[in-house]
């Protein structure tokens, strides 16, 4: 990966289309101009047209857009006018190849057109000094210059610095973040009109006292620098309504920040308060959101002060508080104090509106009074052992997640408080609900991951408002009904209910709720599902009953008009059910049954995108079948087994699984090699995309090639698998490749040495792909996932002066701070991976590789015990990511499983 000013053409980032075209330049009756074939870039707010003497790397002429116009020529085919605004007005006339080539290239030129001539857009322009075509209008109220080159002083004695920046008499607008100042630029404190200047993220550790004259300034941004202090002169800009200083090294909050009563929000994340002294935050009363999150504050200190009543937003996130008592705050509305090392927090609950308390340690939380306003509260990841009363008698509280909690019982009149829709519940040891259900109101209720033996008789009868409802992961044997009669009032519309016990018994209550659309019952104990119950599921839009013993799916699916996904793999399933005559079916995964043979419509279902029929041993498929269904995008079939001719080792085998999102999109890819390099290696991955689908293909199509290369080079395990993701790394930049993913690799080999040794597995990952091994029953994590949570990555990454947004992401882009990828974030975001080498012993069972979504969803200890017992690869790593959509996983899902 490359560090500082890049080496190719510094506008890469900016190029939106480019092409090569016949292009014409001036009037078209002029008989001296001709056509002549050039390339174009736009780029920016620009049209660059390469010189007629060498199209490739002579003399670019630049024609800027904004202002000027595009217009249709009607006497050529795709043919487009392009005019600069202005008196020294220039037309360029350009044919294009395709029609649709020409309405990308309409579309986006009028949208830069279209843009006021009094703003200028030069980011990422990799810029060394301000160009002279910047100051053909003194007009310019808005000027962006961010993430550029810019510095004080340039190089070349006649080329423009920022002093030159005072000409622009008229502008309010002014960004020249992300550059290399390393000095305030003096200069725009004689910018009378300014009223907004960001200067984030330039190395300053000093603002000079001259920014005082600024007094029309209402937005100063100084984030990500070397602050120490500010100077007192600040307090001349009584305009100032929003102050930036996050990511800089303030030990305290600035005393000049009381003089500026405009500003009532303090944005001083990232910083190195240790102490928060309540008595400065009191010479303060015009603050009233105070954000100071991924500080090391440790303790408050109230210094007699009594109460603090102007704060009503506090933001404590991510620090290092052992306890909290924020009742000092007696009016705050939203408090959040999430990811601390809280064990007690007693908080002011007079206007109480937002609570944010989750992964912290506690085990006893005082509200008080009783909070009358607080509609959203989250405490999930903690140690509580049980719900406080008081929450029962907070009217408004509509959304409470105590999910991942030690709570054995909830309260009785939980229900019954009239407000609540919202109940996340799950991962606690709950063995029955509250069975008062009046009045309730609830709309979404989780419980997965409990010790429940049945849910309340009358739960599906009296939450009549009930939409979603996942009780997976317990000990279920049966469902309560939603109606005594015919008639229903059910507007349940989601059902999870996988890995129970789950018998035929529950099928037929099903049908009291017709408006259901998605039905999980994966991994029950189901044997068939009556045609008349399927029947009455019209509304059905997403069925997944894998891991059953269903010998069919009936023929009445055909009822289910709306099916789009049908998800039954591991099953005992002999006949090729309907799905294929279902209009909307997108998605069918009949893998690992008993199939042996297709029954196909003369034309497959429009929006067929996925069909997996891996793992049906007896399933023959002739060639017009095959030639067929080889037209679906993603269809999987086992292949021809080669016998042993190949070589390949009976060491291990695998099996491996991708899953869509909820926007059918592909964004993970796995990758298996059975015979890597020789017969005695073996190497797979996963590769996570989040929401992108090229970086995960790329990364499966290339990164093998790339570990085969460094393997000829060293046989150090950390050098080859480190110099693989860096030279990947590389490959993404070099194919203007701006996105980013996640990926791990794990590498089997053999000592060829030593014939009769062990074999030796080696693991890298960067992002949230990772790998556990399976070693005498027990998980043995060999990835780790780089996240801000870990103490040495937020140094680091404070150290280089990234700005964490309050989603948690590195200049709100990735929440990983090593992913292969997203080379505009180096060096704050690395490629380089966590490498973990061990030797496999006969205690070793398998090994799983997944991505973000499989273990945001599953623990280790649960992916393994919930695969141990599977004998085969493939129904292993299926089961997988069908529990892990059942507990909640919308985005993409991949997994392998290698048997050892």
């Amino acid at each position: 990966f490359v560090s500082g000013k890049p080496h190719s053409t510094g506008s890469s980032e900016r190029i939106q289309l480019s092409g090569m075209y016949n292009v014409r330049k001036g009037k078209m009756q002029l008989p001296v101009n001709r056509w002549t074939r050039r390339q174009v870039i736009l780029c920016g707010t620009c049209l660059i047209v390469s010189s007629v003497k060498d199209s490739w790397t002579g003399k670019m002429h630049v024609l800027p857009l904004i202002g000027g116009k595009v217009e249709e020529v009607k006497k050529h085919q795709h043919c487009l006018a392009f005019s600069s605004s202005g008196p020294q007005s220039q037309t360029y006339y350009i044919c294009f190849d395709t029609f649709t080539e020409y309405l990308r290239w309409l579309r986006q030129v009028s949208k830069v057109a279209s843009q006021r001539i009094s703003s200028v857009d030069l980011s990422c322009c990799s810029l060394e000094h301000l160009p002279a075509n910047l100051f053909y209008s003194q007009d310019l109220t808005h000027l962006n210059l961010k993430q550029n080159f810019l510095r004080q002083n340039p190089c070349l004695p006649s080329a423009r610095g920022l002093s030159e920046l005072q000409r622009f008499t008229k502008l309010k607008s002014l960004n020249l973040s992300n550059n290399h100042l390393g000095e305030f630029p003096l200069a725009v404190c004689s910018i009378p009109t300014l009223t907004e200047l960001n200067v984030s993220c330039n190395a300053l550790r000093v603002v000079p006292a001259a920014v005082g004259v600024m007094h029309n300034l209402q937005t100063f941004l100084l984030d990500g620098n070397f602050l120490q202090a500010l100077p007192p002169e600040l307090e001349n800009m009584h305009q100032l309504s929003y102050l930036g200083l996050s990511f800089n090294e303030f030990t305290d909050i600035p005393e000049v920040l009381e003089k500026l009563t405009a500003v009532d929000k303090l944005c001083m994340s990232g910083n190195c308060m240790e102490t928060l002294r309540l008595q400065a935050l009191r010479k303060m009363p015009h603050i009233k959101h105070v954000d100071l999150r991924l500080n090391i504050i440790r303790r408050l200190i109230a210094d007699e002060v009594d109460f603090l009543q102007h704060v009503t937003q506090l933001d404590l996130r991510d620090n290092k508080l052992s306890d909290l008592d924020a009742m000092i705050f007696n009016n705050i509305e939203v408090l959040h104090c999430e990811r601390n090392q809280l064990v007690t927090l007693n908080i002011c609950g007079y206007f109480l509106k937002a609570l944010y308390a989750s992964s912290n340690e506690l085990v006893q939380l005082d509200v008080y009074p009783v909070p009358n306003y607080l509609s959203y509260m989250d405490v999930s990841r903690n140690c509580l052992e049980n719900v406080p009363e008081w929450v029962c008698e907070s009217r408004k509280l509509e959304v409470l997640d105590i999910s991942h909690n030690q709570i054995c019982e909830l309260p009785a009149r939980l229900f019954c408080s009239g407000g609540l829709r919202k109940l996340l519940a799950g991962h606690n040891e709950l063995a029955r609900l509250p069975e008062r259900l009046e009045r309730t109101s609830v709309e979404v209720l989780d419980v997965q991951h409990n010790q429940l033996l049945e849910l309340p008789p009358n739960l599906l009868m009296k939450a009549d408002s009930l939409r979603f409802l996942n009780a997976s992961a317990n000990k279920l044997e049966a469902l309560p009904p939603a109606t005594l009669s015919e008639e229903t009032n059910s507007v349940l519309q989601e059902l999870y209910l996988t890995n129970n016990s789950l018998t035929d018994k529950c099928v037929p209550l099903l049908t009291g709720h017709p408006h259901l659309k998605i039905l999980h019952m994966a991994y029950n104990r189901l044997q068939s599902f009556p045609a008349s119950k399927m029947a009455k599921l019209e509304e059905l839009e997403e069925i997944d009953i894998s891991g059953n013993k269903l010998k069919a799916i009936p023929t009445t699916i055909m009822n289910c008009r709306h099916m789009h996904t049908v998800i039954a793999h591991s099953n005992c399933i002999e006949v090729f059910p309907e799905v294929m005559q279902l209009p909307e079916i997108k998605c069918v995964d009949l893998s690992c049954n008993e199939l042996s043979e297709v029954t196909l419509p003369e034309n497959l279902p429009p929006k067929l995108q996925e069909l997996d029929l891996t793992g049906n041993p007896r399933l023959a498929l002739d060639h017009k079948t095959l030639e067929l269904l080889n037209n679906i995008r993603c269809f999987r079939i086992d292949q021809p087994s080669a016998g042993d001719a190949s070589g390949a080792p009976a060491v291990w085998s695998h099996g491996y699984t991708e899953a869509s999102g909820v926007k059918n999109k592909l964004c993970v890819a796995a990758l298996s090699v059975n015979n890597f390099c020789d017969n005695r290696e073996a190497l797979f991955g996963v590769f996570d995309g989040d929401r992108n689908v090229e970086v995960p293909y790329l990364l499966q199509c290339t990164m093998s090639d790339i570990l085969a290369e460094e393997l000829q080079k060293t046989k150090n395990e950390e050098e080859y698998m480190v110099n693989t993701f860096i030279v990947m790394q590389r490959k993404l930049g070099t194919a203007g490749q701006k996105l980013g993913g996640a990926a791990v690799l794990c590498h089997i080999k053999h000592d060829p040495m030593d014939p009769g040794g062990s074999f030796t597995l080696t693991s890298a990952n960067v992002g949230k792909c990772q790998t556990v091994l399976c070693r005498n029953g027990k998980p043995l994590p060999l990835s780790r996932s780089y996240v801000m949570s870990c103490e040495e990555e937020l140094t680091r990454i404070k150290r280089h002066k990234a700005i964490i947004t309050e989603d948690g992401k590195v200049n709100g882009v990735t929440e990983s701070t090593r992913i292969l990828g997203y080379t505009f974030l180096h060096p704050s975001v690395v490629p380089r991976p966590h490498v973990q080498c061990v030797a496999l012993t006969p205690q070793d069972e398998f090994f799983i590789l997944g991505s973000k979504g499989l273990w945001d969803s599953l623990s280790v200890e649960e992916a393994v015990a919930a695969v141990r017992n599977v004998p085969d690869a493939l129904a292993a790593a299926k089961k997988l990511c069908t529990l892990a959509q059942s507990y909640g996983c919308r985005d993409s899902l991949s997994a392998v499983v290698v048997q050892l």
